[in-house]
Parts: C-alpha cells; structure tokens; sequence
C-alpha cells in the first residue's frame, strides 16, 4: 500500500470513530469499515481490547491511589469489571472499593455479589468475587 492510497481513501472516507450508519445503510466506523458484512478480525479485537485494558488501568490509577500498589489479582478483577461496566460504572462501587484498599477481601467480595452488576452478569460476578475471596 503506498501512502499515496492511505491518504486518498482516508480524505474519501473520512474518519468516525464511533459507529454509524452510512448511506448504504450499513454499520460502519472508522475509514468506512462495513461492520455488518465484515466485521473486524481477531487480530483487531485483540488490539482494541489491550488498548481498552491500558485505558482502565490509566484511569484506575488516576482515581484510585492505592491501585497502582495493590495485588496483581485485585487489579485484575478491578480492571475487568472497568472493561464490563465502564470505569465511571466500576467507581460507583464505593463500598467494594473502599474494601479492597482496606485488603479486607471478604467483605469487598460480599459487595461485589450484593449489586445490580452481579444480577445482571452473575456467572461473571461469581468468578471475580471468588478471586478477591481467595485473596483473604
């Protein structure tokens, strides 16, 4: 591909980086991606998931100030539940929050089943409850 066609079918494009509907009527995002017909690969979801991990744990630790410190696993369980809920929706969790930089593991595995979210995703709740529970 020479720089040359990137540049004529980006200025032909356009650039959207969130879904729409083009004229076709097709769902489409960035440079014209026909996300009904194609879709993206497994290498492209794999990419926007690792820059969805990043941008969690960027946001985590500039909201919570013990993140950064805190086990390995309570990160992960925190930052898969940012990926599911939006970390917006994962600070709302103050309780559990406050639970977990307190390392009083039990109690902050009580809260994370005792929610909406846990209702909602229970299987999910219940795997990542059950690794903060191992934590204690």
């Amino acid at each position: 591909m020479t720089e040359t066609l990137f540049e004529q079918i980006s200025r032909h494009e356009g650039l959207r980086l969130v879904p729409y509907r083009c004229t076709a009527g097709k769902l489409t995002i960035g440079y014209g991606r026909n996300l009904d017909d194609r879709g993206i690969r497994e290498e492209e979801a794999r990419v926007m998931l690792a820059n969805d991990i990043a941008e969690v744990r960027a946001v985590l630790c500039l909201y919570l100030a013990w993140f950064a410190t805190t086990h390995n696993t309570v990160q992960d369980v925190l930052v898969n539940m940012g990926i599911n809920l939006g970390t917006s929706g994962l600070l709302k969790f103050k309780r559990t929050l406050a639970y977990l930089e307190a390392e009083q593991y039990n109690s902050a595995a009580d809260e994370m089943l005792d929610s909406l979210w846990a209702k909602q995703v229970p299987n999910r709740a219940k795997e990542l409850s059950d690794m903060i529970r191992g934590l204690a």
